[in-house]
């Protein structure tokens, strides 16, 4: 089915840049609010779960009637739940994508279920956000290399192996001023690869 571009003013520049990089199969946008990265996903041949817990913004998504989009409502900070469990299962996504959105319960079953060789892109406001605005409850910013300490702790808990891309944690001008903090990392790195992760990744590390 074609499908209008989506404009790229409206998509994370983060996302964008490193959206090539996921392998075939099915996307879950997090969080996905009007589905702007859902519709771009899609726009790339990929199949996309939309999940939020708005529905009148999943029923936009739907009423732009596009087969490769599904969505799903889900309130995703009310615990453990048949919904949750349905959703995050261990090795399904090719990638998970989720800006301006954090729930830190929400971490090892993320990871969880990127499959082997799939790919996390999370992007959201960091610590010392207050100065620009909100969010400035320190429950939804970041602490400094809080994304590369969450892989970190992954890897040594599961087993699993991460190898970071890319990483950024400072500041950033647009489409605001704020404080964000984005990773980009492939699961199923070869053994060894996840140790000095975040070493490499640190010089990635805006002022």
């Amino acid at each position: 089915m074609l499908i209008n571009a989506v404009p790229l003013n409206l998509v994370s520049p983060w996302v964008s840049r490193f959206g090539g990089l996921i392998p075939a199969g099915t996307v879950l946008d997090l969080a996905c609010g009007n589905g702007r990265h859902a519709l771009w996903l899609a726009q790339r041949g990929l199949q996309v779960l939309a999940v939020d817990r708005n529905p009148e913004l999943l029923a936009e998504i739907d009423a732009a009637g596009i087969s490769d989009i599904a969505t799903r409502q889900i309130e995703l900070e009310a615990g453990p739940s048949d919904a949750l469990a349905a959703l995050f299962q261990s090795r399904r996504f090719s990638a998970v994508v989720v800006t301006n959105y954090l729930h830190r319960p929400l971490f090892p079953a993320i990871l969880e279920s990127v499959a082997e060789q799939g790919v996390l892109l999370y992007e959201t406001f960091a610590a010392g956000n207050a100065q620009f605005g909100k969010p400035s409850n320190p429950d939804f910013l970041l602490q400094p290399g809080e994304l590369l300490d969450l892989l970190a702790a992954d890897t040594a808990n599961t087993g699993s192996n991460w190898r970071v891309v890319a990483f950024e944690d400072g500041y950033v001008e647009g489409p605001k001023p704020a404080m964000v903090q984005r990773i980009c990392a492939i699961k199923g790195a070869t053994k060894g690869s996840a140790k000095g992760a975040a070493s490499a990744a640190s010089s990635l590390r805006t002022a």
